[in-house]
């Protein structure tokens, strides 16, 4: 692979300026985000005690009304029901619906894992029989992989699949716990063993053998059913089988992706949500005769809260974006696998970065609103409980960390040129900390050739910090893209993006050293890599808390987010 051509927008490793990769909402794009914060405050939020008490009507009613305002088809193509917008749009949906409590993980796995394996995978009639109904909210989706055996290891399934060669049919055995909509789907995307390999097939709930355990009792989102799909002698035509026999990896690992990305984008609006009650909340709240907002640790933690969302919100729209470019020139099978699967990183990073700053933010919130945020009368403390499963599902946050390693790596040793682009891609922008930050990790990896491959693979503490540098410069990365063509707010974005970089670059070097001095064991050796990062030529850093009270107020101004 040529120089020039390692870092092509297809196969992205850090943002790249890219066209329209940031741009201002349309007015289609506001239009749909009006419409779903009426949808959720008509419909959704008066329904949140039915939907915690397994109220299985008032879910397929909302369902049903999302269908009918489009909402569950935003990346499905037309011809099929769908609307054909692409995952920017279906990730600002994702995004608003993070506000709607449990019926925003339902909503996400129905319109993400629950519909889009057979849009990508599916045969034309497995298309026009599936597809059409769940685009609709006629049909509520769900997808089964996990198993009680297999969690992180999610392709080591128990459940059988074993043809029977005088009928043609396929019989199915075995169960597949935590399975989100289970009471409520009428379809499922069903992972088994073949003697091919692990094979997808389509599990229509009306078939015989098909039952339902009961609802798990869970700490929170309560509100989405969760419960084990239960197969005995489940017989089903070969026509429902899902891609190819054998392949079914490829259906999982590759709509993992898109599901990692898609709760990103939740997981945004949640923090947006939570940002918003710590604000009003300390407006409201007065001690010492003055609101609690006055105090200037409380403007630290609204004004980190923004640069988090805004963070976030960079990556997730940059991938989403990156995704789109190609959803239009994917030509099914392989080209599928072998396109989607260059974004694998891409996807990891914004869900561990997602979950992880919105668990901060709901955290931080709570703290704000002090002993009132530990009762069950303030919505605090149900966010509190919910947000906890992001940093679990659609793969643990430890696992997303290996995967966004690994792919670094192997991007590594296909094109050694990579450390060449690392350390000069994106030279717009900001400066100051982007580029130190860069040749922080330029030290890693030129230490990292030092290594036995085998030996890294062991050192998981490592990877873990090698997977948070890579994430932090991307997210930098992508704010500083963001702020570039920003047509609106522009002094603010600026600032927030000036405090995200200077925080990343702190962030990055403490990782640095801490992998250094675990992987390099000659002393002279590792005082020498040390001198070079103390050489490295890092800006004076700034007033970070004048830049985070100035944040803060403009937040107390606009009562929340205000980008």
């Amino acid at each position: 692979m040529g120089r020039n051509q390692s870092l092509s927008n297809s196969q992205s490793i850090f943002p790249n300026a890219t066209p329209s990769c940031f741009s201002e909402k349309s007015e289609e794009e506001t239009l749909i985000a009006k419409t779903i914060e009426q949808f959720l405050e008509k419909n959704v939020i008066p329904r949140l005690n039915d939907l915690e008490a397994h109220d299985y009507q008032a879910i397929k009613q909302l369902f049903s009304q999302a269908g009918d305002l489009g909402l569950l088809g935003a990346d499905v193509p037309e011809a099929y029901g769908g609307l054909a917008m692409g995952k920017k749009t279906a990730g600002l949906i994702a995004e608003k619906m993070g506000f709607g409590g449990s019926f925003s993980v339902a909503f996400n796995i129905h319109t993400g894992a629950g519909t889009l394996p057979y849009v990508y995978f599916g045969t034309e009639e497995q298309k026009e029989t599936y597809v059409s109904k769940l685009a609709s909210g006629e049909w509520i989706g769900a997808y089964a992989l996990t198993e009680p055996g297999s969690g992180s290891d999610a392709l080591a399934a128990n459940t059988t699949a074993i043809l029977d060669t005088e009928s043609e049919e396929w019989i199915l055995n075995g169960e597949k716990q935590w399975i989100t909509n289970a009471h409520v789907a009428d379809v499922f995307v069903v992972f088994a063993k073949t003697a091919a390999g692990m094979t997808a097939f389509i599990i229509e709930r009306k078939l015989s053998g098909v039952s339902i355990g009961p609802e798990e009792n869970k700490l929170g989102i309560k509100g989405s059913s969760t419960a084990t799909l239960i197969l005995e002698d489940v017989r089903i035509p070969k026509e429902n089988v899902l891609g190819k026999v054998g392949k079914g990896h490829h259906i999982a690992l590759n709509i993992m992706n898109l599901a990692r990305l898609k709760l990103a984008f939740a997981n945004i609006g949640t923090a947006k949500q939570s940002l918003e009650l710590a604000v009003n909340y300390g407006k409201e709240r007065n001690q010492f005769q003055q609101p609690i907002t006055n105090f200037t640790m409380i403007q630290e933690k609204i004004a980190n809260m923004i640069v988090a969302i805004y963070g976030a919100e960079s990556a997730a729209y940059y991938t989403a974006n990156l995704l789109d470019q190609i959803d239009s020139h994917l030509e099914g099978g392989e080209d599928i696998v072998k396109k989607l699967s260059n974004f694998a990183m891409d996807c990891a990073i914004n869900k561990v970065y997602a979950s992880e700053k919105l668990d901060w933010i709901v955290d931080e919130s709570l703290q704000i609103h002090g002993g009132y945020g530990y009762m069950q009368d303030y919505e605090i403390e149900r966010l509190y409980r919910d947000v906890r499963i992001n940093r679990i599902f659609e793969g643990t946050n430890e696992i997303n960390r290996l995967t966004i390693t690994k792919f670094f790596l192997n991007k590594y040793e296909k094109d050694s040129s990579l450390i060449g682009q690392v350390e000069r891609i994106d030279q717009q922008g900001d400066k100051s900390f982007v580029q130190p930050s860069e040749s922080l990790l330029l030290i890693i990896m030129k230490t990292l050739l030092n290594l036995d491959k085998e030996m890294l693979q062991n050192e998981q503490e490592c990877s873990r910090l090698l997977a948070d540098v890579i994430q932090e410069l991307y997210v930098m990365k992508a704010a500083v893209l963001r702020c570039e063509k920003a047509a609106t707010n522009q002094s603010i974005q600026k600032l927030i993006t000036e405090t995200l970089c200077e925080e990343g670059y702190r962030n990055i070097e403490r990782a640095t050293v801490s992998i250094i001095a675990s992987i390099v064991s000659d002393k002279s050796a590792k005082q020498r890599i040390f001198d070079e990062i103390k050489a490295l030529p890092v800006p004076l850093y700034t007033n970070l808390f004048a830049k985070k009270r100035k944040l803060a107020m403009e937040a107390v101004d606009h009562q929340g987010y205000f980008i």
